[in-house]
């Protein structure tokens, strides 16, 4: 059972059924019980940092969304959900993250954002398990106006350049973490979902 965390921001629904299109039993949901007795966790999500946060914390989701982590439960999250996973954010302000991975998520400065449409992810060495079955530089859907930057750069699993070299997904341990939709790229992204679901 994958349990896909219900907090009030993102296309739920897209998510489940693209999970369920590779033949993963699903669940999503918002209840504290549901998430931790799921054999794996999705946090999906669009929007900013702190008003996620506040969600988060008015549902009760942050402690067992990180006793989820230490217990080394499979963890994906995605787009705002990968933001999440770091230390803070510099969007509407400062938000502080989850802080499960170390470091910080900072605003595209040199080009129009929000970073949006079809781009490649050059996968690196960390990015094994996450891109099985994939080409190494596949094409994958973003929307995006901010993105990671990791205190620990090896945790890097796909680097993506719009006007710099950004990373586009990471990976330590059981975390995963994809800036880019899966849920909207088509077959490369449900290759994504298909190795998670198989961890």
């Amino acid at each position: 059972m994958i349990a896909i965390i219900d907090y009030g921001m993102g296309n739920l629904r897209s998510v489940q059924k693209a999970f369920e299109a590779v033949g993963a039993t699903v669940q999503v949901t918002h209840i504290v019980s549901d998430i931790l007795k799921a054999d794996k966790v999705v946090l999906p999500g669009v929007g900013a940092m702190g008003p996620a946060m506040q969600k988060l914390q008015e549902l009760g989701l942050i402690a067992p969304i990180r006793k989820v982590v230490q217990d080394g439960k499979p963890f994906l999250g995605i787009c705002l959900g990968m933001q999440l996973l770091f230390e803070r954010s510099s969007e509407g302000g400062f938000a502080e993250g989850l802080r499960i991975l170390k470091g910080n998520v900072e605003r595209f400065s040199a080009l129009k954002v929000p970073h949006m449409g079809w781009n490649q992810v050059k996968t690196q060495p960390a990015g094994n398990a996450m891109f099985k079955d994939l080409a190494s530089d596949e094409n994958f859907y973003f929307c995006h106006s901010y993105y990671v930057k990791p205190q620990d750069i090896s945790i890097a699993s796909g680097i993506t350049n719009y006007g710099i070299d950004f990373v586009a997904a990471v990976v330590k341990d059981k975390v995963w973490g994809v800036q880019f939709h899966p849920e909207k790229s088509q077959k490369v992204g449900l290759q994504i979902l298909k190795n998670f679901a198989e961890l």
